[in-house]
């Protein structure tokens, strides 16, 4: 049987930023530094970084099954017209890289939350919920008023940190004809 993702979305207009500032200064002041693929370079050593972080943080996705190679990864997930390397958020702690938060902007008016993940030594800190915040500011600065997402329904961490920042039920859409 085919599972059911969790489909959801988050009005853009309606996010309370302020809400949620709390969490980037935690993060902050426990010396989580937040940038983005933009500012650090979208070189081929740092496309292989990210390769390597999302790789890690992807296996513990239900059913996620074996992940790109680094090849199809470029192919599928940064050499396309909705990556902008300012839409990937990424923690550091120390330097490391430990967490992404990747948003596309796409042609139908939306943004989408493709990926949001972290090393699971550094999870339980909100780290993934600040990084998902400037993701959303990311969003908004290019005028979509819509952010959407989706889930394996097993994946109950995911889900309930969006639906913290206010994420509801999205119906699937239908392709036009």
């Amino acid at each position: 049987m085919a599972v059911k993702w969790v489909r959801l979305k988050l009005d853009l207009d309606a996010f309370d930023d302020a809400r949620f500032e709390p969490y980037l200064q935690r993060c902050r002041q426990a010396g989580i530094e937040f940038t983005t693929m933009a500012a650090v370079g979208d070189t081929v050593e740092h496309r292989r970084a990210l390769y390597d972080l999302n790789k890690t943080c992807s296996a513990d996705i239900p059913e996620r099954g074996e992940f790109y190679t680094f090849d199809e990864y470029v192919a599928q997930r940064i050499e396309t017209p909705t990556y902008d390397p300012e839409g990937v958020v990424l923690a550091l702690d120390g330097g490391s890289w430990v967490g992404m938060a990747t948003t596309s902007i796409h042609p139908e008016g939306h943004a989408f939350s493709e990926m949001t993940g972290l090393l699971a030594g550094h999870r339980g800190r909100g780290i993934s919920l600040a990084m998902k915040v400037l993701a959303i500011g990311f969003a908004r600065s290019h005028g979509v008023h819509l952010l959407r997402t989706f889930h394996h329904p097993d994946n109950a961490a995911a889900i309930g940190m969006n639906r913290r920042l206010g994420f509801v039920d999205d119906e699937p859409r239908v392709a036009a004809t």
